[in-house]
């Protein structure tokens, strides 16, 4: 992923107000991120735990999505999950329910979409082996570059279940 300015990051937002946007806690230290090693930004908000964010290329610009964690989702702290996007295996609360809501009319009425991931939107760092987990996972024989093109597709199907329904959905 290139390197993107906070003032891209806020202007990339298409699930929630500019207000939202402007408000929103980005991470410290942007100029200081691994981009090369991303394939998008992801990080949870540290004043509100339960709120998260994607930023991610897409046809050629960069759109950013606001998540929330779950409510009530019950894990257990012995058994794993695996992410949606990358695959990994986590244990206990390794892997959150987050919600995002849709573009447009839908999320304005309250219309959301989930999916689950990585607890720490770590997702780039997990695929290229440069996070790990405490788990013993299964051996992949992809590549870390065939791994990566799976996160990649894996997200963009969640980015756009997000833009479902929209004028704009080829976003």
């Amino acid at each position: 992923m290139q390197p993107i300015s906070d003032k891209e990051i806020r202007g990339s937002f298409v699930n929630c107000s500019k207000g939202d946007a402007r408000r929103a806690n980005l991470p410290k230290g942007l100029s200081d991120l691994p981009w090369d090693d991303l394939d998008f930004l992801g990080w949870r908000d540290p004043g509100a735990p339960e709120r998260g964010y994607i930023v991610a290329e897409r046809n050629g610009g960069v759109v950013g999505v606001t998540l929330r964690l779950a409510q009530d989702v019950r894990r257990s702290i012995t058994k794993s999950t695996v992410c949606s996007i990358c695959l990994t295996t986590h244990s206990g609360t390794g892997v959150a329910l987050f919600t995002a809501p849709r573009v447009g009319a839908a999320g304005r009425q309250g219309n959301t979409v989930g999916t689950y991931i990585c607890a720490d939107l770590a997702c780039s760092l997990y695929v290229r082996g440069k996070k790990r987990v405490d788990l013993e996972t299964t051996f992949e024989t992809l590549t870390v570059e065939e791994r990566v093109v799976r996160a990649v597709v894996n997200l963009s199907a969640f980015l756009d279940k997000v833009f479902e329904g929209t004028p704009s959905a080829a976003n």
